[in-house]
């Protein structure tokens, strides 16, 4: 049996991500939803496998 680790906003990898692409997308400026696409589009690119691994780490989850 796993047990997850307790919820906090803190603590979960989601909001962790969600927090650094907003970040991304207001440092952009953006002010056209066409911009806004062009944005998104171009900070997905921060969003590497080991960086999103370390949001799970961050948050308790143990590799297996």
């Amino acid at each position: 049996m796993m047990f997850l680790p307790p919820y906090s906003p803190d603590f979960n990898p989601i909001e962790m991500a969600f927090a650094k692409l907003k970040a991304l997308l207001r440092a952009k400026a953006a002010r056209t939803v066409t911009a806004l696409w062009d944005a998104a589009g171009s900070v997905l690119d921060a969003f590497t496998p080991d960086k999103c691994a370390n949001f799970l780490t961050a948050a308790g989850y143990e590799p297996e």
